[in-house]
């Protein structure tokens, strides 16, 4: 029965990580790229999201429970897990050991954007605009926690997608996990370059 509800969660886990948490990832990293075009752009597409029908279901049920579903999971699969990684150092066996600990520097970051913005916003404290990234960006500390943060998002999504095509038996064979291997990369390089371009849009 313990051996069943453990699978169920795992897989509960994978599944998550990608639909609907990474879903969100690329859709956020994307409206955040929009300051690269300066404040009005980054402004509009904010206030876009922001007026949604049915916004707070949407963050509450599609995002924020999904998504601290997986992290507080994925923080006991990361304190539970035996990594291999002194004594083989075989490629994925690395890839795993990261995974954990990007995983944990995620929580903590994403916790904190949370807090720095919806939850301020909630709290009537301030508009989530162009000018508020501007000025938490415009402390070196932050900066460096914000790139180190995003980075880490990016590989903890790209690398958890290689695990999550695997776990649901879409690549089984070496040949097609090897490819994906690629793809992943692809998708970590890609993702990496459109948040980190965001960011120091803001400084």
């Amino acid at each position: 029965m313990a051996a069943n509800r453990e699978f169920f969660f795992r897989r509960l886990h994978s599944l998550l990580g990608v639909i609907p948490v990474g879903i969100f990832l690329i859709q956020h990293l994307i409206v955040n790229h929009f300051a690269t075009r300066g404040p009005e752009a980054f402004n509009n597409a904010a206030h876009f999201m922001e007026a949604l029908p049915f916004r707070v279901f949407l963050e509450l049920f599609i995002i924020f429970i999904p998504l601290y579903f997986h992290a507080i999971y994925g923080v006991y699969i990361a304190f539970t897990s035996k990594n291999n990684v002194s004594r083989y150092g075989y490629f994925r066996n690395w890839m795993f050991y990261l995974q954990r600990i990007s995983g944990v520097i995620t929580l903590i970051f994403v916790t904190w954007h949370v807090w720095e913005t919806r939850i301020q916003y909630a709290l009537g404290n301030t508009e989530v605009n162009f000018s508020l990234m501007e000025g938490i960006l415009s402390n070196p500390i932050m900066l460096v926690f914000y790139l180190v943060g995003v980075i880490s998002t990016t590989f903890h999504f790209s690398n958890g997608l290689w695990s999550f095509l695997v776990t649901w038996g879409i690549t089984l064979s070496p040949r097609s996990q090897k490819i994906s291997t690629y793809f992943t990369l692809g998708v970590f390089i890609v993702l990496s370059v459109i948040g980190v371009r965001a960011i120091l849009a803001f400084v």
